[in-house]
């Protein structure tokens, strides 16, 4: 059911990561200061909770001043352009922003997990996955911890880091504090879960959920394109989407393709995702006795999978990971 996503218009060989040029032209130090002062009155992502998060661990994240990392490993699972021999670099943040009802990582997303890193400490675990062989470093759930992100980038570039920055995010981030990572990120790879508002708030506590997702995509795009890959499918910088079929959501699927290929680009590369499965609160005894969320108590059918795929390429997207 997957397409190419490397035909030869978007092969990119050589170059470097945006960082390093920032890193030349100096202008990180002055990112890193502005980055760090949204902590004040935290603006961060779109729950706008205002909590001075340099003295405290404020807002639906309960994070502050220092990022808490959950994990960090090679990770042989994700797309194969990301992954390819030896890994994707992961570090897994704690304390999603969002409150998704059937997050499979609900473990660390939603409960605190892990240890708080500084600046330098995350820049070294970037390293250290770097040097591991890892062909790139892929920050799971950052939204709520841009600043620490942009810190720990510039403290890593000056160390040498010299692969690219994968931005893995479930899609609820704000344009400002994307404009942040502008030139330090070259792979970005959100999410775009739901449509409807209604699905946002029931399921995420997000009821803007499909309007913040719209914004940040479209300056994602505008940061870095369309995803190119290098000669071994490797990818270099880009945008890759992903979307769980959910289900019966079909309609919300076929709305949210329909957008990426109107408003962003039919050469978006989309990983349609069936492994969706129920987890976190779907399916626990609601107080009536019958499961929490039953719409959404079961695994998607494949006839929903093939659905999806069907919607993807009538919207007229083409690039499936």
């Amino acid at each position: 059911m997957k397409d190419s996503i490397s035909p030869e218009r978007f092969v990119r060989d050589g170059g470097e990561p945006g960082y390093r040029r920032a890193l030349r032209d100096g202008t990180l130090a002055g990112r890193v200061d502005a980055a760090l002062r949204r902590l004040e009155d935290c603006h961060v992502c779109p729950r706008d909770c205002g909590g001075n998060r340099l003295f405290e661990a404020a807002g639906t994240c309960r994070t502050g001043r220092l990022a808490v990392v959950a994990s960090a490993f090679p990770h042989f699972g994700e797309e194969d352009c990301l992954s390819g021999t030896r890994g994707s670099g992961t570090i897994f943040f704690s304390q999603c922003n969002l409150r998704c009802v059937f997050c499979q990582n609900w473990d660390i997303s939603q409960v605190p997990a892990g240890r708080a890193v500084t600046g330098r400490q995350l820049a070294s675990i970037m390293l250290a996955l770097e040097s591991r062989g890892c062909h790139n470093i892929n920050l799971v759930t950052p939204s709520h911890v841009v600043p620490q992100v942009v810190e720990a980038i510039a403290e890593a570039a000056r160390a040498g880091l010299g692969v690219p920055v994968v931005y893995n995010t479930g899609g609820y981030d704000t344009p400002a504090s994307l404009r942040l990572l502008d030139g330090l990120v070259d792979i970005y790879m959100p999410d775009f879960k739901c449509w409807h508002a209604e699905t946002g708030r029931r399921l995420m506590a997000a009821p803007d959920y499909a309007e913040r997702a719209r914004e940040a995509i479209a300056e994602m795009h505008r940061q870095v394109g369309v995803l190119e890959v290098d000669r071994h499918g490797l990818a270099r910088r880009g945008v890759l989407l992903r979307h769980l079929v959910m289900p019966g959501q079909a309609d919300e699927a076929a709305a949210i393709f329909q957008w990426v290929a109107r408003e962003i680009s039919p050469d978006t590369v989309v990983n349609v995702m069936g492994q969706y499965r129920p987890e976190c609160r779907v399916g626990h005894p609601s107080e009536t006795g019958g499961p929490l969320h039953a719409d959404i108590n079961r695994r998607p059918t494949r006839q929903e999978m093939a659905s999806a795929f069907d919607a993807g390429r009538a919207a007229g997207l083409w690039r499936f990971a």
